[in-house]
């Protein structure tokens, strides 16, 4: 059977590249191009991915199942040097398991964590930090969280001494264990 794509997030995915390069970004988009035929906006590349990895799937299916996999193959870009960042909005366990798979770990990181710049009603920035991407972490991948997230805010939102917190929020069905 043939999986498709939801077409008002494809709709949102496709805006979003074009205004992107309108801003002098270069966007390469990933996926099945028989199915982005006529839709993708003049002057975007598309890199012919045909697999889809739905939201129900395993993250391990971009590795055993789906090797053609878009989630997939755009880590691979990045690895060739063809893209120097990822984005997706599909399945966040399978992006960092094809992520690990395909990149590779930094050293004395155990665990990589999602993150996303979160603003502050003060007009500040916060680094928000694995996101529900790991599972049963130890105290040690909250200190290379930490780590990893005072890196970010130094070297990227230049903020010469941010502060680091840590939030546990709970539990969500399906992941994780007790």
């Amino acid at each position: 059977h043939q999986q498709t794509v939801d077409l008002g997030t494809l709709q949102a995915v496709l805006e979003g590249a074009a205004l992107a390069r309108d801003q002098g970004v270069p966007v390469v988009l990933v996926g099945d191009a028989e199915q982005l035929k006529g839709r993708v906006p003049r002057g975007l590349e598309v890199v012919h991915a045909p697999g889809i990895v739905a939201m129900d799937e395993p993250a391990t299916t971009p590795l055993r199942k789906k090797p053609d996999a878009s989630i997939r193959r755009v880590f691979e870009l990045v690895q060739e040097g063809v893209a120097q960042a990822a984005v997706t909005c599909g399945n966040s366990g399978a992006a960092m398991a094809a992520a690990v798979h395909v990149l590779g770990l930094l050293p004395g990181v155990d665990r990589p964590p999602l993150a996303t710049v979160v603003p502050r009603r003060d007009g500040g920035q916060l680094v928000l930090l694995d996101l529900g991407a790991n599972v049963d972490c130890k105290p040690m991948h909250f200190a290379q969280f930490a780590v990893l997230g005072e890196s970010y805010a130094q070297l990227v939102l230049g903020i010469e001494r941010p502060r680091v917190g840590l939030l546990a929020n709970g539990e969500e069905r399906g992941k994780g264990n007790t």
